[in-house]
Formats: C-alpha cells, structure tokens, sequence
C-alpha cells in the first residue's frame, strides 16, 4: 500500500489484519466478501484463503488462472470463507481476472494514480462485484485508513466519506468503532423494516 503499512483492525484478527494493511488486493477481496455474513468474518477472508494456497499474499494472476471448482472447494473448506462460498468463489476470480486484464494483476494501480475522488469512484465501480455503495465505502476505507486521498474523494464517497461517522468498514479501528458500525447497520435496518411495514399498512388501510 505504502513503505509504511497502515495498522488495520477491520478483521480483528492479528494476521489477517496484518496482511490487509500490507495487500491492495487483500483490501479488495475483503470488501468484496463482505456482504450477507459479519465484518470480521469477510475480512479475515483473505488471509484464510492466502494460508489454504500456501502463500503469505493473494496474487491476481494465481487467483484469476486457478480451476474454479478446486478454487470453490478450497473456500468451502471448513471453516468456510463465506456463507456463499461457491458464488464468492466464483465472484473473487472475476475481480482478479479483471485486474489481470485491466491493470497487469496490480490491485492497488486501481487507485494509485486516481486524480481526483470522482475518478476513483468510477474505477472501483467498474470492479466486478462493486456496486456504488460498496465502492463508496472502499473509496472511504482508503481515504481514512490507508491515506488514499485524491481531490474530492470525501464528497465522492457520500456519507461514508463523513468524518467521526461510524457508518460503515471505513470507520473501524477497533473492538469499539466495530460496535458502534454494528449498532448503526442495526438501526438501518429496523428504519427499513418499520417503513416497509408502513407502507404495506397504507396499502391494506386503503
């Protein structure tokens, strides 16, 4: 990422955290994964996964060349990877293959000469499996914890980019910060879930 490795504490897990600090393309499959399981669990992904190939790093080229059912089986394993290893599997290898073919196996070349936040964003949407709230908050990640910060790159990550917010994998730096996400994600949720029932009551009220 940088000579000096940010000190990242987004899996919770010393190694694992150790190698998202020191590799771009652990950062990536790790945001990639989390989704549908906790935090922790999609972070120290990565580094599961680097251990199952016998290696103390991802590399694209590895990744994106390997046979997609043994790759599958090796994130099925136990403990699994993923709630959905086999889909994960399969969507790891598109992103890696992606960077192979758009920036030579080099995940971190997504973001190291992005001009401006803007720029950065419409690249980290182009990734397979990065949708814009996902690719907002790895914009955020970046800018907060791994000084990736080109112009403007707060107002393009939205609210995620917010500083002292605790919205998002951005903002963990700690068992504390983590609770805090935690309790936010569970907010949003029960806010989602009160006014789809809101609706549905107007509609039958009708």
């Amino acid at each position: 990422m940088s000579p000096q490795a940010p000190e990242i504490h987004l899996a919770q897990q010393p190694e694992a955290d150790a190698l998202l600090g020191r590799s771009p393309l652990a950062a990536l499959v790790g945001m990639l994964l989390d989704q549908q399981v906790p935090m922790e669990w999609a972070f120290s992904g990565p580094y599961t996964i680097a251990s199952r190939l016998g290696a103390d790093d991802l590399d694209a080229h590895e990744i994106a060349a390997r046979d997609p059912e043994e790759f599958a089986a090796l994130l099925s394993e136990k403990p699994a990877v993923h709630r959905y290893p086999g889909s994960m599997a399969h969507r790891i290898q598109q992103l890696c293959q992606f960077l192979v073919e758009e920036y030579g196996g080099d995940a971190e070349a997504v973001w190291a000469d992005a001009a401006t936040g803007k720029e950065l964003l419409a690249r980290l949407q182009a990734l397979p499996g990065f949708g814009k709230q996902k690719a907002q908050i790895f914009l955020a990640l970046l800018g907060k914890q791994y000084g990736v910060r080109p112009e403007g790159w707060r107002e393009a990550a939205g609210p995620y980019g917010e500083e002292n917010c605790h919205r998002s994998a951005a903002d963990i730096t700690g068992p504390e910060s983590l609770a805090k996400v935690r309790a936010h994600k569970q907010e949003m949720k029960a806010a989602a879930k009160a006014a789809k029932a809101a609706k549905e009551g107007g509609r039958t009220g009708n």
